[in-house]
């Protein structure tokens, strides 16, 4: 166990899978009481109890992030459990393919409540207690697809394009009361949201990333565990991409 983030309790959307997995793990390893929200009961409990097993302080909590209502119950869960709020990880997403053509409405409202609202919704339901605890972070997780386009997934581009500015703007809106608010982007990663791919695709996206190689969630949680850690007391509205190379060529 280590001491990066020592008496911080952070509340982690979308904890129980993927990139918010590795992100639950790696702060409790470092001494984070870590909160798990999620709409994955199952898999969400199974995450926490993995941390409590290898000596961590880890909870779930059932968080779907497009209601306002479920975000102030889990914001109150971690400060009754706690006492405190320090650290928001705005992780939870979603994927689809679409282009303007073949999205349909509902398919693009869905990708929006998820991947932008429920942003807004996290900062505005924790805002509060962020304050109160006088030296927080946010980390709000984007995606490569948040500044770059392709033919086919426009309402996932919009999402995490918005997820880029709002972190900018909440960044300010802080700056000086003691929450800072940074965006991770990361490129093509091994996680459920890649879904099922073919040997043939997977050596197209290799060839496609300067490094040659698909990142690792923990990738992504080593960058969040700096941006949530007090080494990161300067940063603020920063912009980390862990993608191997790839928006350097772009």
């Amino acid at each position: 166990m280590g001491k990066r983030l020592e008496g911080k309790v952070a509340l982690i959307s979308g904890g129980a899978s993927g990139l918010g997995e590795a992100q639950a793990i790696l702060f409790a390893r470092e001494g984070a009481s870590v909160v798990i929200g999620d709409l994955q009961e199952e898999l969400g409990r199974a995450v926490a109890a993995r941390i409590v097993d290898e000596g961590g302080d880890a909870r779930f909590v059932r968080l779907d992030v497009t209601d306002v209502n479920s975000w102030h119950d889990a914001v109150s869960a971690a400060v009754q459990a706690h006492g405190k709020l320090t650290t928001l990880v705005n992780n939870a997403g979603i994927f689809h393919p679409g282009g303007v053509e073949s999205e349909t409405i509902e398919g693009w409202q869905r990708m929006i409540a998820v991947n932008q609202t429920g942003v807004f919704l996290g900062m505005k339901a924790a805002a509060s207690a962020l304050l109160a605890s006088g030296n927080a972070a946010v980390v709000n997780i984007s995606s490569l697809y948040g500044l770059i386009g392709s033919p086919d997934a426009i309402s996932y581009h919009a999402s995490k394009a918005a997820v880029r500015v709002m972190g900018k703007g909440a960044a300010l809106e802080f700056a000086k009361r003691g929450i800072r608010v940074n965006t991770i982007f990361p490129g093509q990663i091994r996680t459920p949201i890649l879904g099922d791919i073919t040997p043939e695709q997977d050596a197209a996206i290799k060839a496609s990333i300067p490094m040659g190689m698909v990142g690792d969630p923990m990738d992504i949680a080593h960058g969040s565990l700096f941006l949530a850690s007090d080494e990161a007391r300067y940063v603020t509205g920063a912009e980390l991409w862990i993608d191997g190379g790839w928006y350097a060529g772009c």
